[in-house]
């Protein structure tokens, strides 16, 4: 289609049906001529259509349109690769924000299943790209179980599988890694004869080169020979396997197998700090405080479960006399450990940024050290040239995940259990947060048992948030070892190194 500006971009006349299926020929047109100036016009065209009431499916159409007018901007100044590594990436902030738009806007439902796949596979790139590898699993994930032929997702999460394993300090995990993103590359190729319409079948050239890449380098037959998933307690008591159950099924152990698999093999905390070198003489203070993070987290696990268990009331609770407001409120200590474990998980943000202060050696006065700001100088505007020099992408997945939990733009259109969490967490430490058992009725504002000063949660809703903050700080953990392993990898400290040997703090020890 060839597109006349004359004295300007309009949509006079047209339809929204009509105006939709123009804005969207004119990206795919200026996608393959690389012409930004179609971009610029697709973009004003969006921007027209915008204004008229347009239905919620069209709505969540026109965000996926103006994501791939960004896609498009972002190809065009990206063809200096050097640029590709810049932390700040204004068009691929700008996708997030379109695609999340499109993937929880109310017509997102309404769309057809490879429309539904589109959008996902698409936000899960993005991520992927940003060092977000372990929620763009995620997106993928949801894309294949709306239709498992919709192979692009397929493809992408195997390739992106590769980077993960290639930011892994685990040589035995890399190798697990590979086999899975062999299999699912050859089931890739396999759907694209079937389902050539799925996306672009000229791509099966490229996944098969891929899949015959890792079989040169890995030793596939035995790695499938000697990888046992299924070996291995998941505990001594019913309540023991069921927590362990429940963990690998929501992807909560901190053990990068956990994303790949859901067997007992991944239902270990294993995820330690790689191989490093300090000084003679200087003691291990980031063990220290890696061993502070992964215990903080699996306690906050452990009162997320139990705070999410329906049982009898405590003895603890018995005696304890509260006066019923007639609005459903939620008390006890099962309700406690919830806050218990959403407190704990969003402590550990600020302990990792204590982290990367003193081992990245930032200089943050310790009084100022904080998740949301440890990445900037002191204006809060300018990024630390320590931070954006770096190509150390599991790093920049950091920076990334704290936009996504403290700068506004992002957060607004953030997943929907983490827009909430910055608010929770003021409401909880500093103000009043009620959670009730049940939803308000519609206008509670009307009823005379709505409480004005309290921030009101339904408990379903507090323990899904929870639960998501839970997985955001596992992500951030993971990132912060393999960024650590990134940096090590780049230092050449020279002269003469010894191997200092520590053995594991023993379960029996754990009092």
């Amino acid at each position: 289609m060839e597109y006349e500006n004359g004295d300007g971009p309009n949509l006079d006349g047209l339809s929204d049906l009509q105006a939709l299926q123009i804005i969207g020929l004119l990206v795919d047109q200026a996608s393959n001529e690389g012409n930004p100036t179609l971009v610029d016009h697709a973009l004003a065209l969006a921007d027209q259509l915008q204004d008229r009431d347009l239905m919620p499916e069209q709505l969540t159409l026109l965000d996926y349109f103006r994501a791939n007018a960004w896609a498009c901007r972002y190809q065009q100044r990206h063809a200096n690769r050097q640029t590709a590594w810049e932390f700040d990436q204004p068009e691929i902030s700008q996708q997030l924000l379109l695609l999340r738009h499109a993937a929880q806007g109310p017509g997102f439902a309404s769309l057809a299943p490879m429309r539904q796949c589109q959008i996902l596979t698409n936000l899960g790139n993005q991520l992927d790209t940003l060092g977000r590898f372990i929620e763009a699993r995620a997106c993928w994930n949801a894309a294949i179980e709306i239709d498992a032929n919709f192979w692009m997702a397929r493809a992408n999460r195997a390739r992106a599988l590769m980077f993960y394993a290639e930011a892994l300090y685990d040589g035995g995990h890399r190798c697990v890694f590979a086999n899975h993103a062999y299999r699912e590359l050859t089931e890739a190729v396999a759907l694209i004869a079937h389902h050539p319409h799925l996306g672009d079948p000229h791509l099966s050239e490229n996944f098969s080169t891929s899949a015959e890449a890792i079989a040169r380098h890995f030793d596939l037959d035995a790695i499938a020979k000697s990888y046992r998933p299924n070996d291995g307690s998941l505990g001594r008591s019913e309540d023991e396997r069921a927590y362990r159950r429940w963990c690998l099924s929501n992807t909560l152990f901190l053990n990068p197998l956990n994303d790949v698999d859901k067997a007992p093999i991944a239902a270990r905390d294993i995820l330690s700090l790689p191989d490093f070198k300090t000084p003679i003489g200087e003691p291990p203070v980031v063990i220290g405080m890696f061993n502070e993070l992964k215990q903080a987290f699996a306690s906050a696990r452990w009162l997320l479960w139990e705070g999410m268990r329906v049982g009898n009331v405590h003895f603890s609770d018995r005696g304890v006399v509260l006066l019923n407001t007639l609005d459903y409120p939620s008390y006890g200590l099962a309700v406690e450990k919830l806050k218990m474990a959403f407190r704990l998980s969003y402590s550990l943000f600020d302990k990792i940024a204590y982290f990367l202060n003193y081992y990245l050696q930032l200089g943050q006065p310790e009084h100022k050290v904080f998740f949301r700001s440890i990445w900037h100088e002191r204006n809060g505007k300018v990024l630390r040239d320590r931070i954006s020099g770096s190509k150390n992408w599991p790093l920049r997945g950091l920076y990334w995940l704290s936009k996504d939990l403290f700068e506004e733009g992002m957060k607004d259109s953030s997943d929907p259990d983490a827009r909430e969490i910055a608010v929770l967490r003021n409401h909880l430490e500093h103000r009043y947060l009620k959670i009730k058992e049940y939803s308000l009725p519609t206008n509670p504002q009307n009823s005379p048992f709505h409480d004005p000063v309290a921030y009101t949660i339904p408990r379903i809703d507090f323990e899904r948030k929870a639960l998501r903050l839970l997985q955001l700080a596992r992500s951030a953990v993971i990132y912060l070892s393999l960024a650590m392993h990134h940096e090590e990898r780049g230092r050449d400290r020279g002269g003469f190194a010894m191997l200092m040997h520590l053995d594991t703090w023993r379960d029996s020890w754990k009092r």
